[in-house]
């Protein structure tokens, strides 16, 4: 079966202890600008780089640094892959009906792309 929309992840959301020193490797080492951020920009809860990071801010995290926390994936149809993530027992989140927690954990942030993006961001070949 096909599905009825095309998605891709937009960014991938980890949990750091140390958000400014992950924030200056990510900018200094690789490069990747910052997108937005969350908070003040002196003190961020989190921040968005350019390339798909998501760096979130928690100090009390026990898990290894670097834990992953959810992905962000962009759609062309918000309602209709919400609709067809219920299908394969998905459990939505507090955070709304977009925040879907697969069975073995994974969350997964479903997001409404602009017209065009999501086939323009397909087309990308990284490797070409």
């Amino acid at each position: 079966m096909s599905a009825p929309v095309r998605c891709y992840v937009e960014h991938v959301a980890i949990r750091v202890r140390d958000l400014d020193w992950h924030l200056r490797f990510f900018r200094e080492a690789l490069g990747m600008d910052i997108r937005d951020i969350d908070g003040e920009t002196a003190a961020p809860r989190q921040v968005w780089l350019r390339g798909g990071p998501q760096l979130v801010a928690d100090l009390d995290f026990d898990g290894p640094e670097g834990r992953l926390f959810h992905l962000g994936v962009m759609t062309t149809d918000l309602e209709a892959s919400i609709a067809a993530a219920q299908d394969w027992g998905v459990r939505e989140l507090p955070q709304g009906r977009n925040w879907l927690a697969l069975p073995d954990g994974l969350v997964v942030e479903l997001l409404q792309a602009s017209p065009g993006a999501v086939e323009a961001a397909l087309a990308v070949d990284p490797r070409a």
